[in-house]
């Protein structure tokens, strides 16, 4: 399975980049939006403000971030926003017009590899505390971070 989320992620990762890399250097053109139509306003008030070229920078850094295993979590934590965001333009802007190819997945790799991270570190070893020791039935804290919850114990 850790192939698989390393795959995702690297693709999530790439899908990111691309796109916002295009945006600064034009390797494609995308398709303009009907003129006076709502995602037309929208990309109207976003593009000339600077918004969307910062939204763009966040995406290429959150695309870095999720591609490498180590920092995963903090690329998601970047990119779940504009994820959002990206369906809901698609879902009430564009009424549903583009939602299926690129949105969708793009949505599904990014709650995929959430569900992977949620996982690893439900099963990793030495994240759940010793309720036995927090309680104060052991004499004695056996990881270090159980010290100031038996001091906290045995002051109240």
């Amino acid at each position: 399975m850790k192939l698989i989320a390393n795959i995702a992620g690297v693709l999530l990762g790439l899908i990111f980049n691309v796109v916002a890399l295009n945006f600064f250097f034009h390797f494609f053109q995308l398709p303009e939006p009907p003129a006076g139509s709502p995602p037309a306003m929208f990309l109207g008030a976003m593009i000339p403000t600077g918004y969307f070229a910062f939204v763009k920078v966040l995406e290429i850094t959150g695309g870095i971030l999720v591609a490498i295993p180590r920092t995963r979590s903090l690329g998601l934590l970047t990119l779940g926003p504009i994820v959002v965001n990206i369906l809901c333009f698609h879902i009430f802007l564009a009424k549903g017009a583009g939602l299926f190819p690129l949105p969708l997945l793009v949505a599904s790799l990014s709650l995929f590899l959430l569900g992977e991270s949620r996982s690893l570190r439900a099963s990793a070893p030495g994240r759940q505390v010793n309720r036995a020791n927090a309680a104060g039935m052991l004499s004695e804290p056996t990881r270090s971070y159980d010290h100031g919850v038996a001091a906290v114990m045995m002051l109240s």
